[in-house]
């Protein structure tokens, strides 16, 4: 195990997993709101845009060199909406730029992609996910909320790929009685077209969205019902821990993912930690604590990274391995979108 100048050896957690991948929320803000997410009866419109408590873009690129110091070499920008934070491609450069970071990727709802996606590949932005719950627009909207439309998102897909972003991933949230009837639609459409589309099993995230288990379809099932249409096969994981399980269509038309949190929990692998827009360390997406990193911040880019390490070494969180058993959440968990999924 390498060690940081400085440091001890690289963190590991309690149950021996080390740190790999940063998840890091720009903005609270959404322009949607999704009701497995962000809900608009509980959340009111004005929520996340004061800028008042988010880190700045100086106290950002500290951060994250601090936890490039402590293995991490991958890194997701999140939110919210992170295309609501002004000047996001002069974060990605800034970001991008770092020895060490390989890979600088986002997740958006791609309703304003378009206008930006350009901008984010000059400056350094590898990978784009973007979610989509549904091509039918009533469906679409129903599902945001009623703040979007679908055929922004596809504007900005096809931008995107202008852009220079060739391998999209696609992540749609499936929920029994209202978008379980788009996956097959989904897939027809981006078949051939080189992006991944993946399927997320509705999660128990937070405490506004009424999660039920008899609303979360598994896995399982939706291979089921699209081997029928198209055979699959699997395919193996890139890396340890991916979060998605691979398969490819028989005839060679494209691959898609299963993210299987419920049906078939991935605790064991997980390397992620999250931190939230106003600098909050969650090591897990269930947790319920966030760990205020911004004293040890104030400090510099060492001090911050040996108090993440000593965070990290803490970490024994396997919440979906734990979700039937009595008494397994502890707290109030955290709302998605504070973490960014």
């Amino acid at each position: 195990m390498n060690a940081v100048p400085g440091l001890a050896p690289l963190p590991v957690d309690r149950l021996g997993r080390p740190l790999h991948d940063l998840r890091l929320s720009v903005i609270e803000a959404c322009n949607f709101r999704c009701g497995y997410c962000m809900p608009a009866d509980r959340v009111p419109d004005d929520y996340g845009l004061d800028a008042a408590s988010r880190l700045s873009f100086d106290q950002i690129e500290t951060l994250v060199r601090a936890f490039v110091r402590l293995g991490v070499s991958k890194l997701r920008l999140t939110g919210g909406e992170p295309l609501l934070r002004k000047g996001l491609p002069d974060l990605v450069a800034r970001l991008s730029a770092l020895p060490g970071l390989d890979d600088v990727a986002l997740t958006t709802n791609g309703a304003l992609l378009r206008a930006q996606a350009a901008a984010l590949k000059q400056a350094g932005l590898r990978r784009l996910t973007v979610s989509l719950d549904a091509l039918d627009a009533d469906v679409f909207g129903a599902m945001s909320g009623g703040r979007g439309r679908v055929q922004d998102v596809l504007t900005g897909i096809d931008a995107a790929m202008a852009a220079g972003f060739e391998r999209l991933k696609i992540n749609c949230v499936v929920q029994r009685g209202l978008n379980e009837r788009q996956v097959l639609p989904l897939l027809e459409h981006f078949r051939g077209s080189g992006h991944v589309v993946r399927f997320i099993e509705y999660m128990d995230v937070g405490t506004r969205n009424g999660w039920r288990r008899d609303q979360m379809v598994p896995s399982a099932e939706l291979r089921e019902r699209i081997a029928a249409r198209w055979p699959l096969h699997p395919v193996q994981a890139n890396y340890r821990g991916e979060v998605a399980e691979r398969y490819a269509f028989d005839d060679g038309q494209g691959e898609i993912g299963f993210v299987s949190s419920v049906s078939a929990p991935f605790c064991g692998d997980c390397h992620r930690a999250r931190v939230s827009a106003d600098g909050h360390l969650y090591t897990c997406l269930f947790g319920s604590e966030g760990a205020d990193l911004r004293p040890a911040l104030a400090q510099g880019e060492q001090a911050l990274a040996a108090h993440a390490a000593a965070l990290w070494r803490q970490r024994e969180d396997r919440y979906s391995e734990q979700r039937d058993e009595a008494g397994a959440r502890h707290g109030r968990p955290v709302e998605m979108y504070l973490i960014g999924g």
